[in-house]
């Protein structure tokens, strides 16, 4: 999902945009937008947006307010107000998209609850900081070790430290209601800093983390999906899709997203189809719909005494067996409705100009044992078109040997024992 002007040069360095994967422009950070207004300039007399879209670990993005009226760009590392102390991010949003940003999370511009930009971070900062995120992998294994040793019904999926190094948020999953407050002491005696608990969905767990589909891309909702909208069975039912859990269920768990993106499609093609569970009312017996497909505009139709022959009718000739029974008349069949769907053949490739065959390595291999389908009776030394009688003594002789010996003899080493005989 990364854009192609970053790919890596030399050394392991970003090339193309030189801006080391913050260019804002395509998808280098998850949930990135797109600054179309970034190569225009604002009127004569209009001052520049005071808020601004800042990034933090997983996606996690907050507006601040540019108070000191900071010269900011997308990719710059800032320091911003945090209760205690202060974080760091990076700046994700800068201009007129940020208003429309908030608009769109309904969060107010003109509130004064916005937190405030400090500062560009300065060296020291960015290596507290860096310092920080080093310890997250290591505190979480230790952090995991100590929830089960305490036997609590909850997953820790992530370990976030502020930006000063001053508290460390851990994001957890749970079923039902979990009393960890044992689980903070501990935590903060083998930690030394402010422990914050905050509890996540399976879905929000899949967002921070990120992976893969079952389509072979990123997750929607790690890359741009913000809104999680409730998915339900009946999506699936609408798209005939076979409902089996292991193949609706994401990573999280829970029903995929995408099952909702071509639902309104198929609401709309299904609205000129009759009701799944009309009946047809013939003179050889009544009809229940087995099958629908929407592209093509077909429907299958059984016979309630006769499940196992099914017969393919249009929407019209439904609808028009539909209207006969509303008029409290049968017709006689549903054969003379049914229609025939013809396979075509497929035009085999025609060997003209006396080439090799295309499959001439896929024939099976011949068995290289040939004395398997050689007769046990059979002697090379004798004629074959000499019968051998039973009851003659060479037969009866070679008949005995055969039973007493249907093997070759194998010959075992001998193993000699000595016995010391100076030892009395």
């Amino acid at each position: 999902m990364a854009c192609t002007s970053c790919s890596t040069s030399d050394g392991g360095a970003p090339k193309g945009c030189k801006n080391n994967g913050t260019c804002g422009t395509d998808s280098c950070n998850k949930l990135t937008v797109f600054d179309w207004l970034s190569n225009m300039s604002l009127p004569n007399g209009e001052t520049p947006f005071d808020c601004v879209e800042v990034r933090f670990k997983n996606g996690r993005k907050e507006f601040y307010r540019n108070t000191e009226k900071l010269t900011l760009s997308i990719g710059d590392v800032v320091a911003t107000e945090a209760s205690p102390g202060h974080d760091v991010g990076i700046v994700t949003l800068t201009g007129e998209l940020v208003k429309i940003q908030m608009k769109k999370k309904g969060v107010n511009h003109t509130s004064a609850e916005i937190a405030k930009i400090y500062r560009k971070a300065s060296q020291k900062d960015i290596d507290i900081w860096s310092d920080a995120r080093d310890k997250e992998e290591t505190m979480k294994i230790k952090a995991r070790e100590i929830a089960i040793a305490l036997k609590l019904q909850m997953k820790i999926s992530d370990i976030e430290f502020q930006g000063d190094g001053s508290k460390a948020i851990f994001y957890y999953t749970a079923e039902d209601r979990v009393d960890f407050r044992q689980l903070i002491k501990e935590f903060a005696q083998v930690f030394k800093s402010r422990i914050e608990m905050k509890q996540v969905g399976f879905r929000q767990e899949a967002a921070r983390l990120g992976g893969i589909g079952s389509c072979g891309r990123e997750l929607c909702c790690s890359t741009w999906l913000t809104d999680f909208r409730s998915v339900n069975t009946s999506a699936a039912r609408y798209q005939q899709l076979s409902l089996n859990p292991q193949k609706l269920a994401g990573q999280c768990g829970k029903l995929k997203c995408c099952l909702n993106y071509e639902l309104d499609t198929y609401l709309d093609a299904l609205k000129d189809f009759p009701e799944f569970e009309t009946k047809l009312h013939t003179e050889k017996g009544d009809a229940i719909c087995q099958k629908q497909d929407i592209f093509k505009g077909l429907m299958w139709f059984a016979y309630t005494d006769n499940f196992s022959s099914w017969h393919i009718l249009k929407i019209d000739q439904v609808k028009e067996i539909i209207a006969q029974n509303k008029e409290k008349k049968r017709v006689s069949s549903l054969e003379d409705f049914a229609i025939e769907i013809v396979v075509e053949q497929e035009a085999n490739f025609n060997n003209a100009m006396g080439q090799e065959s295309l499959t001439r390595f896929d024939q099976p291999k011949r068995s290289k044992n040939k004395s398997k389908n050689k007769a046990p009776n059979s002697n090379p030394n004798q004629n074959p078109n000499a019968k051998q009688n039973p009851n003659s003594k060479q037969g009866q002789g070679q008949q005995q040997g055969q039973n007493q010996n249907p093997k070759p003899e194998v010959k075992r080493p001998v193993i000699i024992i000595k016995k010391n005989e100076d030892k009395k």
